[in-house]
Formats: structure tokens, sequence, C-alpha cells
């Protein structure tokens, strides 16, 4: 045998081989993954009557999708990002997505600023909601950095001032 393929290194050869073989499949069962996902938004926006309004996909604020911020004196615009990063509410291709598997479907998204909590409660609207009742209410505690899910009540937004609404236009 030559030096390379003895008793001892055999072992280590078999590990290598492994190595390689679990990087090529968790390779292709990406690239399989990423040309699915691709595929089906290609489909989705080139079938959809919800293509963006710009030539080059990305949708436009004005056109696809408004925001409006309120009440800046009480909270700023900083603040207010912060509590929708958190919520995971920040990207427009995510929440203009209607695919219930990868998007957020969303047609509205609301948030009130509760001062006395120092709580930020965001009112989610998905497509199709019906009577201005939100699909989902979750808050944002400002003190604490953290998601409030299980406590946010209506208490918790009902005349309190709307300091940030989220719009798509497109239908």
């Amino acid at each position: 045998m030559s030096k390379y393929f003895n008793k001892k290194t055999v072992p280590y050869w078999i590990i290598a081989v492994l190595v390689i073989l679990i990087a090529i499949i968790l390779a292709v069962h990406f690239k399989a993954n990423s040309s699915s996902q691709t595929t089906t938004a290609t489909v989705k926006t080139s079938s959809s009557s919800e293509k963006a309004s710009s030539s080059t996909k990305k949708y436009v604020a004005g056109k696809d999708y408004k925001i409006t911020y309120s009440n800046t004196n009480l909270i700023d615009k900083a603040t207010i990002q912060k509590g929708l990063k958190a919520s995971y509410l920040t990207d427009i291709n995510d929440l203009m997505n209607t695919d219930q598997q990868t998007g957020s479907n969303m047609a509205k998204i609301e948030v009130y600023y509760n001062k006395d909590k120092n709580l930020l409660v965001e009112r989610l609207f998905k497509n199709g909601y019906k009577d201005n009742q939100p699909t989902q209410t979750v808050g944002y505690d400002l003190q604490k950095h953290a998601m409030n899910l299980d406590k946010t009540f209506g208490n918790d937004y009902l005349n309190q001032p709307l300091v940030y609404t989220w719009e798509k236009l497109t239908k």
C-alpha cells in the first residue's frame, strides 16, 4: 500500500468521503429549495394581478403600499421601526407576498402607542379581513425590548394614539 492508503489513514479517508457526500447532498438540497422558491415567486409575480408597479418588480411606496407616521411628537420613527423589526414587519416583499406558506399576506398594519405601559400595539390585518377586525394583535414592550405576545388586550390600544400605518394599495 502507498503511504496515503494504509491501515492508519483509512478512518480519515472514510470521514473525508462522508463529509464530502454530506456537503454535496446539502448543496443539492439547498439549490433545489432555492430554485423552487424562485420559480414559484416568478410564476406568482408574472401570473398574479398583484404585480409590482415598477418594471423592476420591486414594490413602490405610494403605488403598491403606503406608510403613514402620525403623532411623531409622542414617539420617534426609529422607536416605531425597532418594534416593527422585532415583529418581522419591515420587509415589504414579505408583507406584500400573498403566498400563505412564505409570505405575511398583509393588507394593513396599525401601530398604537400606549405611553403609560411603554408599549407599541400592532394590529395586523391579513388580506380578506372583515369589519376592521385584526387577524392578530401583538405588543412590543419598549422598556424590555421584547414582544408581548400573550398579554396584549384591547385596553392596551383602545383610545391610544395611532402612530404608524402600513397599507397595501394594490389588489
